[in-house]
């Protein structure tokens, strides 16, 4: 069963133990008066260990290119300059 928070007119907050299907609303423990539902975040989640991202899934194969890409953008940065030239051209060649 979940756990609600309530706070009555007067100020005074309590939690209290309902089923999902009951009916909101308590009286509260200390003054008796009708006391109000109160919208909580809920509980926590803590996800631990491997499987809780999309890079998590990926094959061998993906993560060599990545790797290779990311070690190999620094050095390719200095010759891509004049690469870029020359290979904008053939993308737009290729679609025409």
């Amino acid at each position: 069963m979940p756990t609600y928070e309530y706070r009555c007119p007067e100020g005074h907050e309590f939690e209290l133990f309902q089923r999902m299907s009951d009916e909101p609303g308590a009286d509260c423990p200390q003054c008796g008066k009708a006391a109000e539902r109160l919208l909580s975040a809920g509980g926590g989640l803590l996800f631990k260990g491997d499987g809780f991202y999309i890079t998590d899934y990926r094959s061998p194969e993906y993560k060599k290119k990545a790797q290779a890409d990311a070690g190999g953008g620094s050095k390719e940065s200095k010759s891509s300059g004049s690469d870029s030239a020359s290979s904008s051209p053939s993308p737009s060649s290729s679609s025409d």
